[in-house]
């Protein structure tokens, strides 16, 4: 009864995941990893990361879909963006300031349940998407790689989820 309770759940899980990426028309795209960012005693988010050839690469598409555990503002998400940014050695503040009011114009408030989903195309930047709708697109190469940078790059602040996100054996 256990095997096929998880199964269920393994199936149901896939079969939501296959419907996100549907839902923006990137079914080309497969799970690569996935993991859980927690801080404390709380579940903030969970995130998977979808590439289109068995390996991440960041110079070709990919979709790092993040689905939220907790409620957040739209300007939580960007402050906390660029904050990781400049953790990472962006210390231009000009360039922060732009960046962070192109990302509060994207990014809505969120709640329990929401995803959102970045797509990254190296040529033509990144396109965002809340529960399959499109909300907004970045066409600043600098500023897509980088957002992405948050999770995918060697400085990231969370190198387990990255880990877990880019299948890095340990």
């Amino acid at each position: 009864m256990r095997y096929l309770l998880r199964l269920l759940l393994i199936v149901f899980a896939v079969s939501v995941q296959a419907d996100s990426l549907d839902r923006i028309g990137h079914s080309n795209l497969t799970l690569l990893g996935e993991g859980r960012l927690s801080f404390l005693f709380w579940d903030v988010y969970d995130a998977r990361l979808y590439v289109t050839d068995g390996s991440y690469h960041a110079e070709k598409p990919f979709a790092l879909s993040v689905r939220y555990l907790r409620d957040f503002s739209g300007t939580d998400i960007s402050k906390r963006s660029i904050k990781e940014m400049k953790q990472q050695g962006v210390s231009d503040e000009a360039v922060l300031k732009s960046w962070e009011e192109q990302l509060n114009i994207i990014f809505p408030d969120v709640v329990v349940g929401d995803e959102i989903i970045g797509v990254s195309d190296p040529s033509g930047g990144a396109r965002f998407f809340l529960n399959g709708e499109l909300i907004g697109t970045i066409l600043d190469q600098t500023l897509s790689r980088r957002y992405f940078d948050i999770w995918l790059s060697e400085q990231t602040s969370e190198p387990e989820l990255r880990q877990s996100l880019i299948r890095i054996d340990r």
